[in-house]
């Protein structure tokens, strides 16, 4: 039986199309049954009724406060009976409540190579610090902004003449090849969350697995070691 994924956006969902789309695969181990969204417009919906998915909105403006959101937002997601929460693109923080309900199969994508960068702007910092690589991170989900037990990175190299703009198009190219591979781990029963830490493999990791882009074919990971 597939892995039942929910996922959730703000945008347009590039990011779901990209878990979607590999979900089609026989080996892929998982469907994308339902799509939530905190704003009714989001093109994210409109993918997700395209691909067959069910499409949900909380909208946060319908809410006379951040309290009354977070507990619509909490309901529509159970209602779906996720065996993953998926957060593609979500920009809203979801809260302590939301984190204990899907301990251990609520996972996130950041645009840095975590612990460095956590929270906005991480393009422009990555430059301003004259770093020579960025990247994403997908996470487990904790009560900590950013700060869950760390899976995997996708590594892109900075360039001389790399832009905030080049910087983030590079990583989200690599953050929609990285996501479904992550998705896939757990799926297959390979990745966990156990006592906070990432198990993969049967292994506790210390460290993310890192991966690059194959220049090749730039479709697939080669990683570093352990996936």
């Amino acid at each position: 039986m597939p892995l039942s994924v929910t996922v959730l956006l703000s945008g347009g969902g590039t990011t779901f199309d990209a878990i979607q789309s590999y979900s089609q695969r026989d080996d892929s181990g998982f469907n994308v049954t339902d799509v939530i969204s905190d704003t009714y417009d989001a093109y994210g919906l409109t993918r997700a009724r395209n691909a067959g998915c069910r499409s949900h909105y909380v909208n946060y403006n319908d809410y006379e406060d951040r309290a009354d959101f977070d507990e619509a937002l909490l309901r529509a997601t159970a209602e779906t009976s996720p065996d993953l929460v998926v957060l593609a693109g979500f920009m809203r923080i979801v809260n302590p409540e939301f984190v204990r309900a899907f301990s251990g199969k609520l996972i996130n994508i950041h645009p840095s190579l975590l612990p460095s960068y956590p929270g906005l702007n991480t393009y422009q910092r990555a430059l301003q610090a004259g770093d020579s690589e960025h990247g994403s991170t997908v996470h487990f989900v904790n009560d900590v902004l950013d700060g869950g037990p760390l899976i995997a990175q996708a590594i892109v190299n900075i360039e001389t003449n790399d832009t905030p703009k080049s910087l983030s198009t590079k990583v989200q190219r690599a953050e929609r090849i990285l996501y479904p591979v992550v998705i896939h781990w757990f799926a297959s029963g390979r990745l966990i969350m156990r006592d906070s830490e990432v198990w993969l493999n049967g292994a506790k990791r210390t460290t993310p697995i890192r991966g690059i882009v194959n220049i090749h074919n730039n479709e697939e990971f080669e990683f570093d070691e352990g996936a």
